[in-house]
């Protein structure tokens, strides 16, 4: 394995931020740029969010490899949609054999019962993918800059903090290749030497990618003027800061901001909230730059545009885009009621930034008031807003939101749900590794010692796995009507797939356990594997009936979110999701624009792309949301918010 990585790349960038405020459009315009001004060095644009969109905003088509993108003039840039199911697959198949040599050597299992889960999909893959591609980005030495376009901020932190947990799994694998050596040591006899090359290697090698990441990154932070969006760079570039090393945000771009002293009253009102913004991040941010990105009323998509983006972003000048909109009738709509809650299972699912935890709240609120059958919400995004909305602190156990005791929120905190599992199961390895058969003591206490090393690793994935177990817990309270607000596209249709994916492993578990059921470990632990098993098939069941559970979409009415809105449906339809209804959120009326040229060539975008969703998607009820000025906040903004809807017809 060559793990030289060309520490003297003179640029590697990671645009990071929340989901929908503009990563993609600002990573790409900053590709662009570097690739012009530096045109005899190899640029690399690669995505690490699971739910791409590189290659509807460069509008060319990408697949599995890097691939060239045509500038005008001079400069050579690359784009890269990571595969992770690819990316991720190969890496195992390339390394199965050395892993399953150290775990037979130095586990009770052998080859035999392992191989089975490592030929399974396993959780985690998205963010594993990521480092595996910049891995293999950096020791190709083919690029002189990379450009990180990465998934909305819960699963980047995730990303940030997986060459600890690497580190960590090679502490266990190291324990297992080193059992020969103990046995020997303490009763004689012979000892093998397993996998001391490619254990090696691998540290070295995320070793590197650790030093990559906390020394030669350049973190640029992306957020809007949005409280929400504010509230949570605040938050995670904080989580980011306590890492070990630290990861430091070393710019700031204010996207979508209005400047100036506009007539119109809603671009008045952008303008107050950008001065505010700014003011707000320069105390936040000290000694950091804050580049500013104007909002020009419609998409950014091509490599000229993006090209006149970033030469206004990055150096300050004026925004020369003038991108006509496109003509469309207008969206005949119809007043209607907020939708009430009918099935004891609402997801509410959608691409970062749609404003899926606003509906959230507001199909519970509504819900609420309009029965009598007690409502809770559930966030399971790792960077959840749920405070924001309820102006409350909201925490992993469910709490009364807005003086009502039948109205909860709770925020699952999956890395605190794991160390308190691990916690519970500790007692239970100690008994179960000390042991009496036919009489005669066994002390299991490598085996011990092997499980509480692993058990020190916080895996990839965790937030999908423990969010159905989060799941199956709601299926058991009653008569209660239960909303999940989901994590962004990619990561909700991993959980969404998990179900099945654990019934499989169940299945493996099962037949591997059935071997050494003369063990208490292996007992208990299969006794436990069934529970789980019979658990999650109940999930899945109710997760495919419509009477049981629905799938509610959010989107906002740009070229962007509405082409990963698309691809989401269908494959939601693909794994037999019953999904009813639509909202899509901030839609401009022509009496809230004026005569603001801005503001109409908005509005023009966002009626050309409900009238194609509408074509594309007849089945669906598709419900209008009036764009608000200000965040949905409190009892006050969440009864205004449901107090009106509308329905395309």
């Amino acid at each position: 394995m060559s793990t030289g990585y060309n520490r003297r790349v003179p640029e590697l960038a990671f645009f990071v931020g929340k989901g929908g405020v503009g990563k993609t459009t600002v990573s790409a315009a900053y590709a662009v740029r570097r690739a012009v001004e530096n045109p005899s060095q190899r640029v690399l644009l690669m995505s690490t969010d699971p739910a791409h969109s590189l290659a509807d905003i460069l509008e060319v088509r990408l697949d599995e490899e890097a691939k060239p993108v045509r500038l005008r003039g001079r400069g050579k840039l690359y784009a890269w949609q990571v595969n992770r199911e690819k990316l991720f697959r190969d890496f195992l198949d390339r390394y199965k054999e050395e892993i399953l040599a150290i775990i037979d050597a130095g586990a009770i299992f052998s080859r035999e019962d392992i191989a089975p889960l490592l030929d399974s999909t396993l959780p985690g893959m998205a963010e594993v993918s990521a480092l595996l591609a910049l891995h293999d980005a950096l020791i190709s030495r083919k690029y002189a800059r990379i450009v990180v376009d990465t998934a909305p901020f819960g699963h980047t932190l995730r990303l940030f903090q997986l060459p600890e947990h690497f580190l960590r799994f090679l502490n266990f694998l190291e324990l297992a290749a080193s059992r020969d050596r103990v046995l020997a040591a303490h009763f004689g006899g012979p000892s093998r030497r397993v996998g001391d090359e490619f254990l090696s290697d691998w540290r070295q090698m995320f070793k590197g990618i650790q030093e990559v990441l906390t020394e030669n990154a350049k973190v640029f932070l992306v957020t809007t003027s949005e409280k929400f969006s504010l509230n949570e760079s605040v938050r995670s570039s904080a989580r980011l800061a306590s890492f070990s090393p630290p990861v430091r945000i070393a710019a700031v771009v204010l996207n979508r901001a209005v400047t100036g002293s506009p007539r119109c009253r809603m671009c008045q009102e952008k303008a107050q909230a950008t001065r505010a913004a700014r003011s707000f991040l320069e105390k936040q941010f000290r000694g950091v730059h804050i580049y500013l990105g104007k909002d020009p009323g419609s998409p950014i998509l091509g490599v000229g545009n993006l090209r006149l983006f970033a030469e206004h972003v990055f150096s300050g000048g004026p925004l020369k885009l003038d991108i006509p909109a496109p003509k469309s009738p207008q969206v005949r709509l119809k007043s209607a009621r907020w939708p009430v809650l009918e099935t004891p299972l609402s997801l509410v699912v959608g691409k970062g930034g749609v404003g899926k935890t606003t509906v959230s709240a507001g199909l519970g609120f509504n819900t609420r008031s309009k029965v009598k059958a007690p409502v809770e919400i559930c966030s399971v995004d790792p960077a959840p807003s749920l405070d924001d909305v309820f102006q409350k602190e909201i925490g992993d156990r469910a709490e009364p939101v807005l003086g009502d005791r039948e109205f909860r929120a709770s925020e699952m905190d999956s890395e605190a749900l794991f160390k308190q599992w691990v916690t519970e199961i500790r007692s239970s390895i100690e008994e179960a590794t000390t042991a009496e058969i036919s009489g005669v003591h066994i002390d299991l206490s490598f085996e011990r010692q092997l499980l509480s090393e692993l058990l020190e690793i916080v895996p990839p994935g965790v937030d999908e796995v423990l969010a159905i177990f989060r799941i199956l817990g709601f299926l058991s309270r009653g008569s209660k009507r239960v909303v999940i607000d989901m994590a962004p596209t990619g990561h909700a249709l991993e959980l969404l797939r998990m179900p099945e994916r654990i019934l499989g492993w169940t299945r493996t578990l099962l037949k591997t356990l059935a071997a050494h059921r003369t063990l208490a470990l292996a007992r208990d632990a299969g006794v436990k594997v069934a529970e789980v098993g019979q658990q999650v098939r109940q999930l899945a069941g109710v997760l495919k009936n419509p009477r049981r559970a629905r799938t509610h979409t959010v989107m906002l009415a740009e070229p962007l979110p509405d082409r990963e809105t698309e691809r989401l449906i269908k494959d939601l339809g693909k794994l037999h999701l019953p999904t009813k209804s639509m909202f899509i959120n901030r839609i401009l009326f022509a009496e809230d624009v004026g005569k603001c040229r801005r503001c109409r060539r908005a509005m023009k975008w966002q009626q050309a792309t409900v009238n194609t969703f509408k074509r594309r998607f007849p089945q669906l009820d598709i419900y209008v949301v009036r764009n608000f000025p200000k965040e949905i906040t409190g009892r006050a903004g969440l009864r205004a918010f449901t107090g009106e809807l509308w329905q395309v017809t």
